[in-house]
Formats: C-alpha cells, sequence, structure tokens
C-alpha cells in the first residue's frame, strides 16, 4: 500500500480516535499465495506458499483503557469491544480481532485498552487471505505496541487460533504462518504437522506467476471448507482402524485396493485420493522449482487444479473454465488457489504470452458468464512487519 494512503488513514484515526502527544504505530501483513499442497495444511501436508504485495494495514495506539475502539476503512464503521469478548454477529470484521485479543491472554498476557483503524488492499474474497493477514498485523500489532514476548511462530498460531474457536473456520496453519515469517523474493516449503520450515529462493527467469481473479465470492465459513474437513478426518479414522501406523491422511500410502477394504464413502474416497497425490505432486514441484524446469512444475499445477475440481470438489465452473481456456491456450500451469469456490487462479508462464492470455480471455470469461475478470502482478514480499509513516 502506498505512503499517501497511510497518511490518510494516520488522519482519519486522528479524527475519529484524537489527536494525543503518543502517535499510533502502522503494521502491516502481506497477502499469500501457495504454489502447490492445497488443502492439505490441515492434514499434516508440506506447503510452498509465499507471501505477496498486497497488505492489511493497521494503526493501533493505547487508549488509557480497558475497552478497544476500531475502525474499518473499508466498511466505514466504528465499534467499541468491552470485555468479556463475545462474537459479534452485527460486524463480523470484529471477532478477527476479538479473537486474536482472546488467544493472547489466554497465554497469559493482559490486553490493555487500544483504538485501531484497519485498511487494506487485498482483494476479499479472492483466495489470497485477507483474513489471515488481518489476524497476523493485529497480533504483531498488539505483541509490538505491549511488549509482549511472542515470536513470529507463536503470533502465526495465535492468528489460526482465533479463526478456528472465534471466527468458526476451521483452517490449517499454513496462511498465517508465511505472512508472518514470509521473506521477500523467497517461498517457504514447511511442514504443517511439525511446523519445520525452509526458505527457498524464486528465481524464475524468463517466467512468472500471476492471478487471475475469478471475482466470484466466497466465504470459507459458509461454504463446504468445514465439510471436506471432517471428510478427510472420518475417511482417517477409518483407515486407522485397519492400518494403525498412519497418523495423518497426508501419510498415506496403500492401494486402491487396500483402500477399498477400510469402506470409505465414494466422498472419502475421493478427498483421500486429492490428499495423497498432493503429496507427490509437491515433491515434483519443490524439485523442478529449485533445478529451473517450469514446464514439470507447470503441468504439476494443473494436475493440482484437475485433483481439487474433481476429487476435492472444491472448485466452480467459472474458475474450471478459467484454467481450462488456460491449458488451451497453451500457458505452462495454472491452478485455483484458496479454500475454493470461487477466488483467483494462480498462473505459471513466459512472461512475453501475458498481453495476448490477457486480451482473450477477459473476452471470453465475460461472454460466457458476464462477469469481468482482473488479472494481478505481484512480488514475493516481506511478512508481517512495522512500517514507518
Amino acid at each position: 500500500m502506498d505512503s499517501l494512503r497511510s497518511k490518510e488513514n494516520l488522519n482519519q484515526f486522528e479524527s475519529i480516535f484524537g489527536k494525543t502527544n503518543q502517535p499510533p504505530r502502522l503494521f502491516q501483513a502481506p497477502a499469500r499465495i501457495n504454489i502447490i499442497g492445497e488443502h492439505v495444511d490441515y492434514l499434516g501436508g508440506t506447503v510452498l506458499p509465499a507471501a505477496i504485495d498486497f497488505f492489511v494495514q493497521v494503526l493501533l495506539r493505547p487508549n488509557e483503557s480497558q475497552n478497544y475502539r476500531l475502525h474499518s476503512v473499508s466498511y466505514n464503521e466504528t465499534v467499541e469491544l468491552k470485555k468479556p469478548l463475545s462474537p459479534n454477529s452485527k460486524s463480523p470484521w470484529v471477532d478477527y480481532i476479538a479473537g486474536v485479543i482472546f488467544e493472547i491472554e489466554k497465554k497469559g498476557h493482559v490486553v490493555p485498552g487500544f483504538d485501531l483503524i484497519v485498511d487494506g488492499n487485498i482483494p476479499q474474497g479472492s483466495g489470497l487471505s485477507s483474513s489471515a493477514a488481518f489476524e497476523v498485523v493485529t497480533g504483531y500489532a498488539i505483541k509490538e505496541t505491549f511488549g509482549f514476548s511472542l515470536s513470529r511462530e507463536e503470533i502465526a498460531l495465535i492468528g489460526q487460533k482465533a479463526e478456528n474457536n472465534f471466527v468458526g473456520t476451521k483452517c490449517g496453519i499454513m496462511d498465517q504462518f508465511i505472512i508472518a515469517v514470509g521473506k521477500k523474493d523467497d517461498c517457504i516449503s514447511l511442514n504443517t504437522e511439525t511446523l519445520k520450515y525452509s526458505y527457498h529462493h524464486f528465481d524464475l527467469g524468463n517466467y512468472e506467476f500471476y492471478l487471475i481473479n475469478s471475482n466470484v465470492k466466497h466465504s470459507l465459513k459458509d461454504s463446504a471448507y468445514n465439510k471436506r474437513r471432517s471428510e478427510c478426518e472420518s475417511a482417517l479414522v477409518k483407515i486407522k482402524a485397519k492400518y494403525p501406523n498412519f497418523t495423518q491422511l497426508y501419510d498415506v500410502k496403500l492401494s486402491d485396493s487396500e483402500i477399498e477394504q477400510c469402506h470409505l464413502t465414494k466422498e472419502e474416497t475421493k478427498r483421500t485420493k486429492h490428499v495423497t497425490s498432493e503429496r507427490e505432486r509437491t515433491k515434483v514441484v519443490i524439485e523442478n522449482l529449485e533445478s529451473g524446469n517450469f514446464k514439470e512444475v507447470g503441468s504439476a499445477l494443473f494436475q493440482t487444479h484437475w485433483s481439487l475440481s474433481k476429487e476435492f470438489e472444491v472448485s466452480c465452473p467459472e474458475i474450471d473454465f478459467i484454467v481450462d481456456s488456460l491449458q488451451s491456450l497453451g500457458v505452462t500451469g495454472a491452478r485455483m488457489i484458496g479454500g475454493g469456490f470461487g477466488g483467483c487462479v494462480l498462473v505459471l508462464d513466459t512472461k512475453d504470452h501475458f498481453s495476448k492470455i490477457e486480451e482473450v480471455l477477459k473476452k471470453s470469461y465475460q461472454q460466457k458468464f458476464n462477469v469481468a475478470i482482473d488479472f494481478y502482478k505481484f512480488q514475493i514480499s516481506d511478512g508481517v512487519k512495522e512500517v514507518l509513516i
């Protein structure tokens, strides 16, 4: 986000909450992409995310009270929170802040009252994790402002718990984690069971990643996201009854006939097939990104998309149309990203191909769905941080 917008938000902060001798501090957290490893981060799987240069920003200042005065620029709404904290059905955006405060206090800290204003340029419902960025930037701003001893990894876990326990979406750890620890020009491979991770440097040469927003909005909380998770959990219970050594669905290595003997439902079988095949594709992508074999990377991205569409059933006609069109146009690779049911497609292709793709796809998508699509170029960015105003 540009410095002009940050300064406008500072002026708005002071007009809403007043000016004091102590100016508010500005913090920002990025959006994220995930190159490979979709719908496995709550199943102990390995994921390959990166932080990108779309942001949620908060200005925060202690207010010498026990209450929290909050303003959203996007919703043009000011809300005051008092303890005990409880979900706010009228202003659900407040729950992300309340959930983070609640989880920080569960760790033994007392969070004093503060004033906060939030703004951002991450398209909501796009699958780029605006909610996780909001949680992480709130946690980090509270930690820095009040001097709490919390690591970036702990801030990520606090954000995830806020979403799981307070907001009600049973998300995995990936989004909050990469937003907390991201590094410019690097992605990370993260083992979501052990939380061990390593950085991988990006050098795409003549290739580039970019995003296409279908402008089909989704809400993970109200979608089938939680249902998919429960189907994976019930599949594991049945598999463990016969093969007790498996602790995560992601680790299951069984033949089709062995899976059949576990008496999974049709849905559980399909979910298991996606998760275990995604494990193998992730290995292929990490190996070929490092060696610069982008055609192999692209092929794995397409395979992941159709697995998410047919086996995990979290795509939608608009997203499938975009990926199918890109495949027909000779793009190197593409797949839906995020929780599903709308949002963005991640594209890997040569830089000189972009203008042709943009022109053809904008026209065909508008004709078929009567909706415009947006193309986003991005840079791999740092994780959450304080910004000097």
